[in-house]
């Protein structure tokens, strides 16, 4: 069993998914407001993301006085909202357990240090250990089900976040908002990235819905799991 998982996200028409430099009046709200239809209990994202989120550089240390055990750690069991943050190395510190009006849990891998668990605690957020040195979506997803009954999950970027968890097979839709740019800059990733050797096959989708919505955006929407086209 795992939470129904949506990726949402915004897109150049030209399929890329980064955003700074986009001055389009109204785009964040736009991309808000889509994303509440969903009524999640919870979004997920990347390490780079949720350091933008967090707005906090670092952690002092020398906090743990002795080996923390690498046992997942609830501080809130019935938040309206979770915000989840994919960082196997423990390097998103939080001024509070609050990111975005949601209560914060951290996905680590167990090569996490002592200092950092121990961090973590002194200010509240909760964590789950998703592997030894990598991450376990699946794993992971399952846990968040059981211990927190989470039904519904956003995945909100970055690409490689969205990408993995794609690749995986974990996702039951995708929402893709559409913007009136086009946008070639080079460094700027495609909305879903692993690389290359890790996407073995692309995937099929079953498109729900089409809607206009803002000014000049669409709002596509898929569902995941289609059956693969027969060869010609």
């Amino acid at each position: 069993m795992k939470p129904y998982i949506v990726c949402h996200m915004m897109s150049s028409i030209d399929g890329h998914s980064l955003t700074d430099g986009w001055h389009l009046k109204g785009a964040s709200a736009l991309y808000e407001e889509t994303a509440s239809q969903f009524k999640a209990d919870g979004w997920i994202c990347g390490r780079v993301t949720m350091q933008e989120v967090s707005h906090c550089d670092d952690y002092p240390r020398g906090l743990a006085k002795e080996p923390v055990p690498r046992t997942n750690h609830f501080v809130v069991r019935d938040a309206a909202q979770y915000a989840i943050s994919i960082d196997p190395k423990g390097a998103v510190p939080w001024k509070s357990n609050v990111a975005l009006k949601s209560h914060v849990v951290e996905v680590l891998s167990e090569s996490v240090s002592d200092d950092f668990l121990a961090y973590l605690q002194s200010v509240g957020v909760s964590y789950v250990f998703g592997g030894k040195t990598e991450i376990d979506l699946a794993s992971v997803l399952e846990t968040l089900q059981r211990e927190l009954g989470v039904g519904t999950l956003i995945v909100e970027g970055g690409a490689h976040v969205s990408g993995a968890f794609v690749n995986a097979g974990l996702v039951d839709e995708v929402s893709v908002l559409i913007l009136p740019l086009v946008d070639g800059r080079g460094e700027h990733p495609a909305s879903f990235e692993i690389g290359k050797e890790a996407w073995k096959q692309p995937a099929y989708m079953t498109l729900k819905s089409v809607d206009q919505v803002g000014e000049g955006a669409v709002w596509l929407r898929y569902a995941t799991g289609a059956p693969t086209p027969s060869p010609k």
